[in-house]
């Protein structure tokens, strides 16, 4: 069958290699079979191979394609073919080679080819006009004129549906009075295009006394297409045709511009969809609480949004047309400080398609503040926990080491020093305990009334003991009404409060628990004489792992966590504290607490 064939048919395997050359192929190209079996045969020439080797890379995946192309002979003449490429598989479907089929293009073709190539050349300059158009008016008449351009009509028309109506939009060739007007879709040439599921029609008379065609003298023919807008019919085109027929290339042609129709049109509504979007999307990112840069292909700014201008401290006229004012690094996330001392999380996006590059920063300064704050309380606690243990871990050892050596009085004493430094420790894990549940607000607080002046006068004097530089005192006036609150937490803060005075006032002093009424709340301040508050720290003292200044931590010990408990037991009660510095030095703290009402006798 392949020694038959009237046309040339070639097969090729995966390394171009010919294994099926017939006859017609020895004919046209000058080479015999077994000249060419099994070897790589000269045909394309080189400035066509790039085109040769994508077609085989189209075909190994899709279906058949054909081409009109060129090929050199034996004698090295080029001359005009078309080719059919197939993929050539085996049973599996696993891929052979190919085999394509030549057919010889002649004077007759290659005319009917320049001809369709000059409309195809012209087609695709009045599409680039149609891409390039944003208004739906101006592409309709566009598409009008192309009618009477590429078909030779003598008038055309674009009517649009609208329901159960046409109505004509555009129009080319016809009385300018007729646009707008419309007439009923039932009973047109559009409805029957509809009804024939065909996306042309050639109709002749008496069809022919329709909306536009009665303007038009000595009207033979109209030809029409359907213009689509996704799977919805939008309009049609029509060609009106008064001096002569039209034939199958006018209809050809109509059916692409009417599809072309449908294509511009649905552009334009992208296109003013996209400026839509985009407009969205810009209030979007002017909304953002991310700072949003874009660069372009140069890296050159061309969007800064406000958080942008907030977070960096640089208007958009300080920034646009010039570099980022940060480090950043492309297709990844870093993290930076500014001059400022914001931390930001930068992430950089590339748009390929664009060349540009998106950056989004947010601030991060509290998180990584907070982060320092972690890796300061681990070093803190273990130095917290390692002092305490090296003391009991050296006095268990010496009992057990010279239990009979040392006197009772040594030994007694070194189990004083153990079980102090135990309690220290039980005060410690406590401590972080509770730390741990304030943090996850899960502090375990009741609402009920409670005498402060009694819990005062049995708290504060147990404190007396730990400090012969110190002198308590605690004013209470009498009458003074009942809290609502939780006695358990009040006293946690309290003793804190009151540790605290001792701890920072090491010199010694005076410290004064006092209670008061101050509009309809209890107040409870503890004065005291020591080192004061640093300007700035009034607040910052209450978050977690703070302490009041650099050299706090070394100087006095402590994780940082009572005076972050302090304030989440008085918030959790419904109260607050405050902290300031006492004018002639020392500190004043201030817890609140609201007062009980008569109904307040049990748990709220």
């Amino acid at each position: 069958m392949l020694r038959c064939a009237a046309d040339p048919v070639v097969a090729f395997d995966e390394g171009l290699c010919v294994v099926a050359w017939n006859p017609a192929a020895e004919r046209l190209f000058g080479w015999t079979a077994e000249e060419v079996l099994g070897r790589v045969v000269p045909m394309v020439p080189d400035e066509l191979k790039a085109e040769h080797n994508a077609v085989l890379e189209r075909v190994r995946e899709g279906p058949q394609i054909s081409i009109g192309t060129r090929r050199l002979t034996r004698e090295r003449r080029l001359v005009d073919v078309r080719i059919d490429t197939s993929a050539l598989r085996d049973s599996g479907g696993a891929l052979l080679g190919w085999v394509s089929v030549y057919h010889r293009v002649t004077e007759a073709d290659q005319h009917v080819a320049a001809e369709k190539a000059r409309l195809v050349r012209r087609l695709n300059d009045i599409l680039g006009d149609l891409n390039a158009q944003h208004d739906l008016d101006r592409v309709l008449d566009r598409i009008t004129a192309a009618v009477l351009e590429l078909t030779g009509a003598d008038a055309a028309g674009f009517v649009r549906i609208e329901e159960d109506r046409l109505r004509l939009v555009s129009a080319r060739g016809l009385p300018g009075d007729l646009l707008g007007t419309s007439v009923e879709l039932h009973d047109s040439l559009v409805e029957e295009l509809l009804r024939a599921d065909r996306p042309v029609l050639l109709a002749t008379r008496p069809r022919l006394d329709d909306l536009i065609w009665r303007a038009l003298p000595g009207l033979r023919m109209v030809a029409l297409g359907l213009a689509f807008l996704g799977e919805r019919p939008y309009g049609a085109l029509y060609a009106l045709f008064a001096g002569r027929a039209a034939g199958h290339t006018e209809l050809e042609l109509l059916e692409l511009l009417a599809g072309h129709a449908g294509v511009a049109v649905g552009n334009v509504m992208s296109y003013q969809e996209v400026v839509r979007q985009r407009a969205h999307e810009r209030a979007v990112i002017d909304a953002s609480v991310d700072g949003i840069a874009v660069l372009d292909a140069e890296g050159r700014v061309c969007q800064w949004n406000p958080a942008a201008a907030r977070l960096t401290g640089m208007p958009a006229e300080a920034v646009l047309g010039g570099s980022l004012p940060f480090d950043h690094v492309p297709g990844g996330e870093t993290t930076l400080q500014l001059p400022n001392g914001v931390w930001l999380d930068v992430l950089c996006a590339p748009i390929p398609e664009t060349g540009e590059l998106v950056i989004d920063f947010r601030d991060v300064t509290e998180a990584k503040e907070l982060e320092e704050s972690k890796d300061l309380f681990l070093a803190t606690t273990s130095h917290e926990l390692r002092t305490p243990i090296t003391v009991v871990r050296g006095f268990a050892e010496t009992l057990v080491n010279r239990w009979e050596e040392l006197p009772e009085a040594e030994r007694r004493k070194a189990v004083g020093t153990i079980a102090d430094r135990a309690r220290a420790l039980g005060r410690l894990v406590e401590q972080l305990l509770m730390g741990s549940r304030a943090g996850a607000e899960e502090l375990p607080v009741v609402r009920e009334p409670f005498d402060v002046g009694g819990l005062l006068r049995r708290v504060v004097p147990a404190f007396q003991p730990l400090s012969e530089l110190h002198r308590l005192e605690v004013r209470v006036p009498e009458g003074l009404p009942r809290a609502l609150g939780d006695p358990m937490a009040t006293d946690i803060i309290v003793g804190q409060l009151v540790e605290n005075a001792c701890k920072y006032s090491p010199s010694g002093g005076l410290i004064a628990v006092e209670a008061a009424l101050e509009d309809d709340l209890l107040v409870v301040t503890v004065d005291d004489e020591g080192v004061g508050i640093a300007e700035g720290d009034h607040e910052r003292i209450f978050e977690r792992f703070v302490q009041g200044e650099a050299g706090d931590r070394r100087r006095f010990g402590g994780v940082g966590l009572g005076l972050y408990i302090v304030k989440r037991l008085a918030t959790a009660q419904g109260g607050d504290i405050s902290a300031r510095s006492r004018a002639g030095g020392g500190a004043r703290l201030r817890l609140t607490l609201p007062l009980a009402n008569v109904t307040d006798e049990t748990r709220v």
